[in-house]
């Protein structure tokens, strides 16, 4: 039977938005075909495309029902979401035996390799593509699930999830295609007749892929490892974290549907959802048919899977302690502003969040006379009380606590030291029983080996640290060694000075950090934007790969040789 889509078909609806991303991640511009505002959608929208309340039905439909995506292998159900805003979703989704699914995934696995890179990739774009006609439904699902505010789930759940899905796919169509596919070898030998050979250059997938999904993200930490294995020739089998199962079973169920009408088994795509304590992970992390592995969540797990899952290469994000340096600034109060918009988007429950500020003891010269470190400390505070003073806006900005253990540590933080600006409880008019509070800023001494313990480890929620450091230079000492040992997602600094601007520079440079420079607009630490920005640097703990570049794609694949007598 034909398939429902052609390599012409998709080649002629995806090509140009394929080669408009091959252009933009060589020039790091802003670009992207996924539109952010929600009225983009629906009717006089994308083509296509659900409205907001088509989506939010779609959403409301699938809640209390059985998920089925008649895989091989289902042997039982398992599911019991709760929304981090109090509902429960009642979804049940197929639970698997890998004996049986990973034979089935690797069936489909030459077909997709004889396709070739640029078909592979245009078959991703189309998965794209449908994802992207279903942000509404999704952003309700990323929501639910992580405890996002709906804008938040709707933009980085969707649009910008979607955009780092197709950066994979475009570092991994220009990696495959540096080698051609065909190549006539001659080698003269004098007067005798040279040697000809005729080479074929295949790439070839190294094995199943497994996507270890994480609770807050998981469509924007979980797209870059399934497209960039998909394109490069891999079967992917995406095992969700087990809060955070319905925006990547949605997922997989529109990959499905596309691979199979472009031809291919659907079975390259598949989902794993474990039972409560069953911790799955570990056991198809070290199968031997698992050859690639990307992985967002703990440090403790992380580090296993480096250790233990040694057929595979491991893709890590893990834990760090992200840490700002204010030396001085030239405009404090757009300082005050951009700092208290960080710490307190999504409730800090974002790996890229700030969490110690290093603050001089003597203070920092401003366009607003010297302030003292106190003087900061509290009109950073001020400023976040402002910014979350509404209880509408503030939910809209924090969403709600993900799981107990980001509310018990929030609980704690203020047994470490002095509490300068205390969370407080936040109504939530929509979803009463949903978990919603303010950041807590403590402040710390840097000179005291107790307070070390508290900010000198990462402390994963709405809890940031204002450590008085003896100066700058103590600073950045300080930031060289929490980046070299705890690894860090993101460095921001404030200073007016081009000496030590160079000097924190020299410190990213060397121990391999991304670095923001006086942030003071709508531009904030904790974000990055696909084909222009790196998230992470894959150099220190905090991640060994960086979404996205060559390295994070490359080593998916093999280059197969096929020599033949000319």
């Amino acid at each position: 039977m034909a398939s429902a889509l052609t390599p012409q078909q998709l080649s002629e609806t995806h090509r140009p938005t394929l080669d408009q991303a091959l252009d933009v991640i060589s020039t790091r511009a802003y670009w992207s075909p996924h539109p952010e505002h929600p009225k983009a959608y629906g009717e006089g929208g994308a083509p296509g495309s659900l409205g907001a309340a088509e989506g939010k039905a779609a959403f409301d439909a699938v809640l209390g029902t059985r998920f089925d995506l008649g895989q091989p292998g289902t042997d039982g159900w398992a599911g019991g979401e709760v929304s981090p805003y109090g509902p429960e979703l009642g979804v049940e989704y197929p639970h698997v035996d890998p004996d049986i699914l990973l034979p089935a995934m690797k069936a489909g696995t030459a077909a997709w390799r004889a396709a070739g890179p640029e078909v592979r990739a245009l078959v991703c774009l189309e998965i794209l593509s449908r994802i992207s006609a279903r942000t509404h439904e999704l952003a309700h699902a990323v929501m639910h699930t992580s405890g996002q505010a709906f804008m938040m789930a709707f933009q980085a759940g969707g649009p910008h999830a979607q955009d780092r899905g197709l950066e994979a796919v475009a570092y991994a169509y220009r990696e495959q295609v540096r080698t051609p596919e065909n190549a006539d070898w001659s080698k003269p030998q004098g007067k005798r007749d040279p040697l000809k050979l005729h080479k074929s250059f295949i790439t070839s997938g190294r094995g199943v892929a497994l996507v270890i999904g994480c609770n807050t993200f998981p469509t924007w930490n979980g797209y870059p490892g399934l497209f960039a294995s998909l394109a490069t020739g891999n079967p992917v089998l995406v095992k969700p974290h087990p809060r955070a199962v319905l925006p990547l079973a949605l997922t997989v169920s529109i990959a499905r549907e596309v691979l199979g009408e472009a031809g291919f088994d659907p079975n390259l795509v598949a989902l794993a959802v474990e039972r409560p304590g069953e911790g799955i992970a570990k056991d198809l992390a070290v199968r031997p048919e698992v050859r690639i592995i990307d992985y967002t969540g703990s440090t403790a797990f992380g580090d296993w899977l480096e250790e233990n899952a040694r057929q595979a290469q491991v893709y890590t994000e893990k834990a760090g302690v992200n840490t700002i340096v204010v030396d001085s600034t030239d405009d404090y109060r757009g300082m005050l502003a951009n700092l208290a918009f960080s710490l307190s988007l999504y409730s800090g429950q974002m790996c890229t969040t700030p969490q110690n500020l290093l603050i001089p003891r003597d203070g920092i010269a401003t366009d607003d006379g010297a302030k003292s470190y106190d003087d900061v400390v509290a009109d950073l505070s001020a400023a976040v009380t402002k910014l979350l003073g509404d209880d509408a806006r503030a939910s809209a900005l924090l969403g709600a606590l993900v799981n107990p253990d980001v509310k018990a540590r929030l609980e704690a933080a203020g047994g470490l030291g002095e509490v300068a600006l205390p969370s407080r409880t936040v109504a939530n008019a929509e979803f009463p029983d949903a978990a919603v509070r303010t950041p807590v800023v403590v402040k710390l001494d840097g000179t005291k080996p107790d307070d070390g313990a508290a900010y000198f480890s990462e402390c994963f929620g709405p809890v940031s640290f204002a450590v008085a450091v003896e100066s700058t230079s103590a600073a950045l000492d300080l930031l060289r060694r929490t980046i070299r040992e705890q690894g860090a997602m993101t460095v921001g600094a404030y200073t007016t000075s081009p000496e030590v601007e160079r000097a924190i520079e020299d410190v990213c440079l060397d121990e391999s950090a991304q670095l923001s420079l006086n942030l003071t607009g709508g531009v904030y630490v904790n974000q990055t934007a696909a084909f222009s920005d790196f998230h992470g640097s894959g150099g220190n703990p905090a991640a060994n790969a960086a979404l996205c570049d060559a390295a994070f794609v490359a080593n998916r694949f093999r280059v197969v040789e096929v020599r033949r007598q000319a």
